[in-house]
């Protein structure tokens, strides 16, 4: 993203729209001015703000003249007064902040805007997690914390060290240059984005081990993490397998989504038998 400064008139209108907290008032040239480091390229100041289209001159001038005279005159709240915000022409490695950061980008890999990925909540349609079985989506940088990928790439690391199987579908593991042992691509590694989901397979004994290496990790990354995991509930809707080792091991979690199998199954590989009910809970 980029601020011409031409039409900048420094109303910090834009400062609170910013979710990373990259956009401030440099004093010594009076003009809006954005943190290349922090800036996720999300597109939330360009897009979340009214762009109008008023003369510069004409806005400095009134402006002066109020602070001279002690009134004020200032835009409404969430406008940009001489739509002084462009949109880049991103190059790699910096394109991955956007295509991970703006909702209105497609991701390559996966055909899906966002993040790209749909995670196991299509688990009755497309079965990534079967019976016996828990997918765990490990989610980095929300809400408005933000992510490095050299963090990402500590937790694809540790987990890859226990032998998990990476979702193949998810744009993480598009970016990892060896799935054996977690590497994502050199060249991203200092880049920042808004957020992105980590999904991984296990059975549901190895659950305990990789929640807390997930925990132990945590602590090490400057983000915030949640971990969603999801399993296969009884014909009763009950799941009687991973919530009692969730509540041994003292995590908090809640029921956050249960899937009906309503859907058609529309792949060929489709478990043959009615579909079960899903449990989504998210772990604090």
């Amino acid at each position: 993203m980029r601020i011409d400064p031409s039409k900048c008139v420094a109303c910090a209108n834009c400062v609170p729209v910013c979710p990373m907290g990259a956009i401030y008032i440099d004093p010594a040239i009076k003009r809006a001015t954005i943190n290349e480091e922090e800036c996720v390229e999300c597109g939330t100041c360009f897009r979340g703000m009214s762009q109008e289209h008023l003369n510069p001159t004409m806005v400095r001038t009134i402006r002066k003249l109020a602070k001279t005279f002690l009134f004020r005159f200032e835009p409404e709240p969430d406008v940009c007064p001489t739509a002084a915000f462009q949109m880049n022409e991103l190059q790699m490695p910096r394109v991955v902040r956007q295509v991970f950061s703006d909702p209105v980008v497609e991701h390559v890999s996966t055909g899906i805007k966002g993040r790209g990925t749909e995670e196991v909540k299509t688990n009755d349609v497309h079965p990534r997690v079967g019976v016996g079985e828990v997918g765990y989506t490990i989610e980095f940088g929300r809400p408005g914390v933000g992510v490095r990928f050299r963090d990402i790439q500590e937790m694809t690391h540790a987990l890859a060290a226990m032998g998990v199987a990476f979702e193949q579908k998810n744009p993480i593991t598009h970016l990892m240059v060896d799935k054996k042992t977690g590497d994502l691509r050199e060249d991203i590694l200092n880049e920042k984005i808004l957020s992105a989901i980590v999904e991984i397979k296990t059975t549901i004994k190895e659950a305990p081990s990789i929640l807390e290496t997930v925990r132990d990790v945590n602590k090490r990354i400057d983000t915030v993490t949640a971990v969603g995991i999801s399993t296969k509930c009884d014909e009763a809707g009950e799941d009687k397998l991973l919530a009692p080792i969730l509540d041994e091991m003292g995590f908090s979690y809640y029921r956050a989504k249960t899937n009906m199998g309503l859907g058609r199954a529309s792949n060929p590989g489709a478990v043959k038998e009615e579909a079960h009910d899903e449990h989504l809970a998210s772990v604090r």
